[in-house]
């Protein structure tokens, strides 16, 4: 009775876990201690993946335990690694526990690049080997059945935890071990195999009789409802053909045990007809099992066991209570008591689980975090942006007053000092040199952002190809993800990297042009001062405005502009130097939530650090609206008091141009040194963008491969059964011989077959050969409309140069010819000489002898032949067998 069911275990191939993720750690990861600790991560994360799969595993609660611990660490790692087809792509390759040779519609194994799918079958190994574990207990002492029970119920668990998650988790049509009918039937079983165990536990303690029975009818329910499911959902998977014949022979047993535990009930409260009555219930269901189901359960012992009973019982109540015996039917039905559960699967499930990756934040937050930068991002280069703006209109305005120049120029012959300041800062800052290199860099760094781009498109391109035309080749059988779905991400990824650097290419253009229209003034501002002094020209002097209120006013509202623009470079700095780390609050609403609201945490914590600087930027630019408009009004009474004249005015126009390419130098420059540092950072995106492209298109040909090569081999299993069409030639009439039949086809039926035509004239038979070997002699002629099955017997071969043999002739049944161009001998056509009394062609020895002339029409002799009787003809033996 003591048969319990086990389950064999998956197994997976190998699969190099350090490449792909060390290669994903170095590039997400800044080279640090943190970075070294990550990479030794991976090599254990490795070494624990062969411990567990890469090796036989003893039937051992060791054994299980390192399953366990891998389970629980892919668990522990898969939110912290972009597992998926487009990213971080790792293939693993796992066969049906159950396939014994294709004899069902299931595939004898599975590749897919899902995490999902590793844990799935890891965990179905962990359930397996848990009921292996449990099948090898002793039951005779409590501590066996207590670990039995405990590993039954846990691969129940397991068992029904893969029936809820495999079809998410793998997104596709699963192999038919995993798939939701097979584990959940699987997980009725082991959770009747534990309900057993407790019913053994309960004998063995001799626990009472009513306790006994609901305990053994409760298991009687659960192989009942394990055996139903399999009936209704799983009626040709052949491990369930093996297995059905053991469930069916375990619910009539622990049926069994209920009525003989419930008669013993019956018995003690004086119900004799009722202990009768379930005892011969129970001895007809011991006999059903052992008629039945003898080669799978021994039910001996409990046969013995309860004719004894039953045997005793029939006696006492013949000699003594003479209680009348019910009907089956009629009896109370048993009460049921389940004292087992399936076991919740929440990770760890291991007793010494440690998270190998510990430190390492999940996906979802470093996704948030990016999202989060990005918004930083936003919002220093608006506050940044607004204040440069501000800046470079005050320039402006000043600019077009001529302002400082004008207040220093009163002399009006020498050079203003900010005029020689700002030249002196474009000589420090490299002059139009610099400038024109940087202008000279940029086509040659947009160059090779643009190769790097088209390179890796071009390889999603070329996998792709070979994609679609595999797709093509092989239709449905080509089972895996479209690569044109799988690179969308990607596409529209390199999509957006070709639109910035589109863009890109109009900035530069737009600094080329803004060089070129200051380029000369640039150049007058690199010259010595005496060759500035002497470009500027010369004007009136206007010493008279020396120290009037109208010129210090002036000076009063520029020296609030520069003091304006001091505080706005220290309130940039500031701007860009707040920092605040987000991944705590990511991380705490993960914990509490499961989830991340990353625009509601964002945007508050923004708003919380920035609010003040947003107000500060604000003010400094109401504060220069209100000085530009009062350094405008001065500037109109300034030069209402200046004397106006050509020369004056030439020379506030030259100075005016001057100012203005000092500005424009600066910004050209910035926005130049920007440029390069935009297309610097841009290769190493875009290198990183290529490696994934390489990495998922490597991935993707391995997947290739291996699809191919599965494929082949189905195909190579697969019964081959050509047909072919009888070519036109076997079914029109020729008109000369045909060589002997090389090939036998079928004949047509009798009443397809064409009437018999007259029988040709004997042949004379070859010229006397010694044979190399004995002949066979010559069958019985048959008669022509019979056809034959089969060649005619081979004849020896010629010592010397031969014609062929006398041929068959179309339309005649079972006569055959061969195939269309196969001609072995030289068949020729030469004239006859007339001799109507020789009954045969004489022989020619010569090599290459010719054929024979072509058949006449119905009923005509052969020319040069006398016709014979048809029943001459009859009667005449050939020399050579006929078909």
């Amino acid at each position: 009775m003591a048969t319990f069911i086990s389950v064999p275990l998956k197994k997976s191939s190998e699969v190099d876990l350090v490449k792909p993720l060390s290669k994903f750690v170095t590039t997400t990861y800044q080279a640090n201690d943190e970075q070294a600790e990550y990479l030794r991560s991976v090599e254990e994360l490795n070494k624990l993946r062969k411990n567990a799969l890469g090796r036989p595993l003893d039937k051992h609660e060791s054994s299980l335990e390192i399953l366990l611990r891998y389970y629980d660490q892919l668990c522990a790692v898969e939110p912290k690694f972009p597992f998926s087809e487009n990213q971080l792509c790792l293939t693993f390759t796992w066969k049906d526990a159950f396939e014994k040779g294709s004899l069902f519609g299931g595939s004898v194994k599975l590749a897919l690049a899902s995490l999902g799918y590793e844990k799935t079958c890891v965990l179905f190994n962990a359930a397996a080997l848990a009921s292996q574990i449990a099948s090898e207990q002793n039951l005779d002492n409590d501590e066996g059945l207590r670990t039995a029970a405990k590993y039954y119920q846990l691969a129940s668990g397991a068992f029904g935890h893969i029936k809820d998650t495999v079809l998410s988790a793998l997104n596709r049509e699963p192999t038919m071990d995993i798939s939701p009918e097979t584990v959940g039937t699987l997980s009725l079983i082991m959770l009747a195999q534990a309900q057993e165990v407790f019913f053994l536990k309960a004998t063995s303690d001799r626990m009472k009789d009513a306790v006994i029975a609901k305990l053994a009818n409760q298991a009687a329910d659960f192989y009942g409802d394990a055996f139903k499911q399999y009936k209704d959902n799983l009626p040709k998977y052949f491990y369930f053909q093996e297995v059905m014949p053991v469930l069916a022979a375990k619910r009539c047993i622990m049926q069994a045990n209920a009525e003989l535990h419930q008669s013993a009930v019956a018995k003690q409260k004086k119900r004799f007809g009722e202990e009768i009555a379930r005892l011969q219930h129970a001895a007809e269901l011991a006999k059903t099992v052992a008629s039945r189901y003898d080669d799978y359960v021994s039910v001996k012992d409990l046969s013995e066991k309860i004719n004894r009973a039953l045997t005793a019982a029939k006696k006492d109540n013949d000699f003594i209570y003479h209680d009348r015996v019910p009907e089956v039917k009629d009896l109370e039905t048993i009460g049921k008591a389940a004292l087992v559960k399936a076991t919740s699967i929440s990770p760890p499930l291991s007793q010494k689980f440690t998270d190998l990756f510990e430190k390492m934040v999940p996906m979802a937050v470093q996704q948030s975090m990016s999202i989060y930068s990005q918004r930083k991002a936003e919002t220093v280069n608006r506050l940044v942006g607004s204040l440069r703006e501000a800046t470079n209109l005050c320039n402006g305005v000043l600019a077009s007053l001529n302002l400082p120049a004008a207040l220093e120029d009163l002399s009006g012959d020498s050079v203003p000092q900010s005029i020689a300041e700002k030249a002196r800062s474009i000589v420090q800052q490299g002059g139009l040199q610099s400038i024109e290199q940087l202008i000279k860099d940029l086509p040659e760094l947009l160059t090779r952002n643009r190769e790097i781009l088209d390179e890796s498109l071009k390889m999603l391109d070329d996998e792709e190809t070979t994609d679609n035309e595999l797709r093509a080749k092989f239709n449905q059988r080509w089972n895996r993800t479209p690569s044109g779905d799988l690179y969308k991400p990607l596409r529209a990824e390199g999509a957006n990297f070709r639109n910035v650097l589109d863009k890109a290419v109009q900035a530069d253009q737009v600094v080329r042009d803004r060089y070129g229209a200051h380029c000369d003034m640039i150049a007058l501002l690199c010259k010595s001062e005496d060759e500035l002094s002497a470009a500027i020209p010369s004007a009136n002097p206007t010493k008279t405005l020396q120290g009037s209120e109208v010129v210090n006013v002036l000076r009063s509202l520029l020296s609030q502009l520069d003091e304006m623009k001091k505080e706005r470079d220290t309130l940039e700095e500031e701007i860009k130097a707040v920092t605040f780390d987000m991944s705590t609050s990511f991380l705490t609403a993960l914990a509490q939530d499961g989830a991340i609201n990353e625009e509601q945490l964002s945007l508050s914590q923004l708003d919380q650090s920035y609010g003040t600087y947003n107000q500060r930027v604000q003010a400094s630019l109401h504060m220069q609206e209100e000085l530009l408009g009062k350094v405008q009004t001065s500037h109109q009474d300034f030069s209402s008091l200046k004397q106006s004249n050509a020369e004056t005015n030439q020379r506030e126009e030259v100075l005016k141009k001057l100012a203005s390419a000092h500005d424009s130098y600066v910004e050209i420059s910035n926005n130049l040194r920007e440029g390069t540092k935009f297309y610097n950072d841009l290769t190493e995106i875009l290198l990183k963008f290529q490696n994934k492209c390489s990495d998922i298109v490597f991935a993707r040909k391995t997947e290739r491969d291996e699809l191919l090569k599965d494929l082949q081999q189905s195909i190579a299993r697969e019964p081959s059964a050509p047909s072919f069409n009888v070519p036109a030639y076997q079914s029109t009439p020729a008109a000369g011989p045909t060589p002997a039949p090389r090939t036998v086809f079928q004949p047509q039926p009798a009443q397809q077959q064409p009437p018999a035509k007259p029988q040709p004239p004997a042949r004379p038979p070859p010229p006397t050969v010694t044979p190399q070997a004995a002949a066979t002699p010559p069958p019985t002629n048959t008669a022509p409309s019979v056809a034959s099955t089969s060649n005619p017997p081979p004849v020896a071969p010629m010592a010397q140069a031969q014609g062929p043999p006398y041929p068959t002739y179309q339309g005649y049944p079972g006569y055959f010819q061969a195939p269309m161009g196969y001609n072995p001998y030289a068949y020729g056509q030469y004239n006859m000489p007339n001799m109507p009394n020789m009954p045969f062609m004489p022989y020619q020895p010569s090599p290459g002898q010719g054929g024979y002339p072509g058949a006449p029409p119905a009923g005509q002799p052969y020319p040069g032949y006398p016709q014979q009787p048809p029943q001459q003809q009859q009667q005449h033996q050939p020399y050579y067998p006929q078909q």
